[in-house]
Order: structure tokens, then C-alpha cells, then sequence
């Protein structure tokens, strides 16, 4: 079959092409199995797919916080709503990785040393950007000090809830003072005057409809959240059941903890008192 001269590709033009603009020569040669697992490629694929997942909330979630301190909601409703489709994405992954049995991780997990989970940076970071504000688990971090410096730095900055409040406050409603100034690298306490602010919100949500989508963005972060740790969760109980994970965490009870802490407490304490 004769192929005409325009089905032929263009030359590529000066400049970037699709390989080097992505840097796929670093990318694609990133994955180095330890092991002559077959599994093992999957294994680091997700894991690096996920790293990279979450560098992306990070960097609309810091923009979406910068917003919301200059009161541009719109921009920040825009942010938020595309970390919570990045977050479907991280939540499906987990469907992926459950793909691998017991015996296909146990032929690898002695390759893995002690690295886990628990030393992700990244994760931490968004924990933190979200308000779970925890210095004890600096100590994953031990040995490296350009984490531990910035993680450090990160403990001390206001959380997208931080900013919430301080937002709700210019708005003219009743924020307590030791929420909106206060020691930013301890977890924040709720309080029953937060409460009743997000309570009028909801209440007259035609007339604050800006602070109820906002409420309602923030839960739907959280939700999305849970899910991710729900389906971490069910994945290492199905490959590894109650074995402890490689960084030497306790694993599923571990993980069953977490999976009810909440970031925002608030906003799910006042579906009661509506």
C-alpha cells in the first residue's frame, strides 16, 4: 500500500521534543528492581506514579492556601477541585497494587530493606498542608537533613484550614483568637465557636454560598483522604495481613489508627448540630 506524503509524520521543528520536554530519559530510567521479581516493577511504578500524584496536590494545594489569604475563592475552588481528581486517581492505584499476592511480595520484601511508606516527604508534607501537624514523625526522617529541614519549615506555616478560619474571621464571623494566632506546628483543637460559625454558614448557605462551597471543598479533601487510607489499609491487610511493615510500623492496626483521625473537625462535627 502506497503511503502518501501526508501520512508521514512532520519533522520534528526546533526546540523541545515530546521526549526530552518530559525528561523521559531520567523518567524511564528511574525504575531499578532489586529483585528478579516480576512484580517488582509494579511495585516501584505505582509508587513513583503516586510520588508524583502527590507533588501535584502539593504544589495546588500551596497555591489554593495562597489564594484563600487573598480571598480569591474562585482560584481556590479550582485548585481544590483538581487535588480531589488527582486523589481518585491515587485512591484507584491502590486496585493496581492489590493485584500482587503474598508470595509475589514476599519473594521482593527482603530486598526492601527498611524503606517504607513512612519516610515519604511528600505524604508528610501533605499532611501538614492539610493541619495534621505531627513532629514526632520527624524521626522517620533521621539521617536526612534536607527532609528534616523541610518538613521543619512546613510545620511552622498556616494549613489550608488555618486560612479558612482566618478567612471566616474577615468575614465578620466569631473565630476565637487562639485559633487564627496560635503555635502552627501542633495539630489544631477544635472549638465550639468554629462550630457554630460553619453551623451559620450552613445555615444560610444562599448568603454565605462562597464559605459553604468552601466548607464543602475542604470535606470533600478530607473524604477523599480517608478513602486513600481505607484503600492503603485494605491493600497491605490483603498482600501482608498483620505482619509489620518494612520502616518497622505496626502495619494494619497502625493504618486502621490513622484512618480515623480527621483534619477538619468542624466541618463533620457540625452535620450534627444542623
Amino acid at each position: 500500500m502506497e503511503t502518501r506524503e501526508t501520512d508521514r509524520p512532520a519533522p520534528p521543528r526546533q526546540g523541545p521534543t515530546y521526549s526530552s520536554y518530559l525528561r523521559l530519559d531520567k523518567v524511564l530510567d528511574a525504575q531499578e528492581p532489586l529483585s528478579e521479581t516480576h512484580d517488582e516493577l509494579l511495585f516501584i511504578v505505582i509508587h513513583q506514579t503516586s510520588e508524583l500524584w502527590i507533588k501535584l496536590c502539593l504544589h495546588e494545594l500551596e497555591a489554593a492556601r495562597q489564594a484563600l489569604m487573598q480571598d480569591r475563592l474562585g482560584a481556590a475552588f479550582k485548585m481544590m477541585a483538581r487535588v480531589a481528581r488527582v486523589q481518585q486517581q491515587l485512591i484507584q492505584s491502590w486496585d493496581v497494587l492489590a493485584t500482587i499476592t503474598p508470595a509475589d511480595y514476599s519473594a521482593m520484601r527482603g530486598r526492601l530493606g527498611g524503606s517504607s511508606g513512612f519516610q515519604s516527604v511528600q505524604y508528610r508534607l501533605l499532611e501538614y498542608m492539610l493541619g495534621a501537624k505531627n513532629a514526632a514523625m520527624l524521626a522517620a526522617h533521621d539521617g536526612d537533613v534536607p527532609a528534616q529541614e523541610v518538613l521543619r519549615e512546613a510545620l511552622t506555616r498556616t494549613s489550608l484550614y488555618d486560612e479558612a478560619l482566618r478567612l471566616l474571621a474577615r468575614r465578620g464571623f466569631g473565630v476565637p483568637a487562639d485559633r487564627l494566632e496560635r503555635d502552627f506546628t501542633l495539630p489544631y483543637q477544635a472549638s465550639a465557636e468554629v462550630e457554630a460559625a460553619w453551623a451559620q454558614v450552613y445555615g444560610q448557605s444562599e448568603r454565605y454560598w462562597d464559605l459553604y462551597e468552601l466548607a464543602e471543598k475542604l470535606v470533600d479533601l478530607e473524604y477523599r483522604v480517608q478513602l486513600w487510607r481505607f484503600g492503603h489499609l485494605k491493600t497491605i491487610e490483603r498482600i501482608i495481613g498483620f505482619k509489620r511493615g518494612t520502616g518497622g510500623s505496626a502495619g494494619v492496626p497502625y493504618l486502621a489508627k490513622v484512618v480515623g483521625e480527621v483534619f477538619f473537625p468542624e466541618l463533620l462535627s457540625v452535620r450534627q448540630a444542623l
